[in-house]
């Protein structure tokens, strides 16, 4: 039998940076150079983490996708470059297994000399063999009015659930503004919009923009985990907040008035925070989180319990 989830607020007190630990870091760790925007999944009885590397001036550059037997010690398996997929920057990337078991990476690609965002899916038998895999288009945005990135994917018995982060373009000077909207489909490939899960505060730390990283079943509904911004000068350097929805289709309403988890380090940033069950029963997080020689990198703690 199926242990029922622990309640939102009791996922929320047992997350704590001091009880992560660092799991990767950047070859040439400073200011800007960033490994993280993780997503995660379980292949039996290991884990495979696909996340973003990122450099000054050369913004997101790969993703890389790796396995682990413990969430600690990760060995690369495939490393998708920015100019396979002839854009200027790849952002994060969510990983997972088909009915087919298949391994499908979608990835966010920004068009070449815009602001514009679009999200493609590559599908492969083994996560190996996804750099040569061919790209589809499956959110592409508008290039003159909507961003779309960053996809958060969850199913259930009415089908596939995707949050996306959504950014406006109209005005030149304020691309970074971001809201999550819901999207829906049969199959992972063709999305329809559903509306928007949660749109910017009109005051506080998160007025500036949210964004969902996970999305995770508990005993009263969903808990979305978010990141946030209060302006544009936070922009990379997000927090994460806390929201709860009844249902996949819900708007879900913030649980706090402040972030729920940040860095120690740098300016306090610590976002693209998600979690899986792992094969010992245990929730497993992963976040990308400040440094303070301007880096970014990821660390992973372990939640024990039933529930997951």
């Amino acid at each position: 039998m199926t242990a029922t989830p622990p309640p939102a607020r009791a996922v929320l007190d047992a997350l704590s940076y001091a009880r992560g630990r660092t799991v990767l870091v950047a070859d040439e760790p400073g200011p800007g150079v960033w490994v993280g925007a993780p997503s995660v999944a379980v292949d039996g009885d290991r884990f495979l983490l696909a996340y973003r590397e990122r450099r000054p001036g050369d913004r997101g550059q790969a993703v890389v996708v790796a396995g682990s037997t413990d969430g600690q010690r990760w060995t690369p398996l495939a490393r998708l470059r920015r100019e396979d997929h002839h854009c200027d920057s790849l952002e994060r990337p969510c990983l997972v297994r088909t009915d087919a078991g298949r391994w499908r990476l979608y990835l966010s690609t920004a068009t070449p000399g815009t602001r514009h965002w679009q999200v493609v899916a590559v599908e492969a038998d083994s996560p190996a063999d996804l750099p040569g895999a061919e790209p589809v288009v499956v959110l592409p945005g508008d290039p003159e009015r909507l961003a779309v990135k960053d996809p958060v994917i969850r199913r259930d018995a009415d089908g596939w659930h995707l949050w996306a982060s959504c950014h406006p373009l109209e005005d030149p000077d304020a691309t970074d503004r971001m809201r999550t909207d819901h999207f829906v489909s049969a199959g992972g490939l063709s999305w329809t919009a559903r509306g928007t899960a949660l749109a910017p505060a009109a005051t506080g730390w998160d007025r500036r923009g949210v964004r969902f990283t996970a999305v995770l079943p508990v005993a009263d509904g969903l808990l979305a985990l978010y990141d946030g911004r209060a302006d544009a000068a936070e922009n990379f350097e997000e927090r994460t907040g806390a929201a709860l929805g009844a249902g996949a289709a819900a708007t879900f309403e913030r649980l706090a008035g402040r972030p729920v988890l940040v860095s120690p380090h740098g300016r306090g940033g610590l976002r693209y925070l998600d979690a899986v069950r792992g094969p010992d029963g245990a929730l497993h997080v992963f976040y990308e989180s400040s440094r303070d020689d301007g880096g970014h990198e990821l660390r992973h703690q372990v939640l024990p319990g039933p529930g997951w």
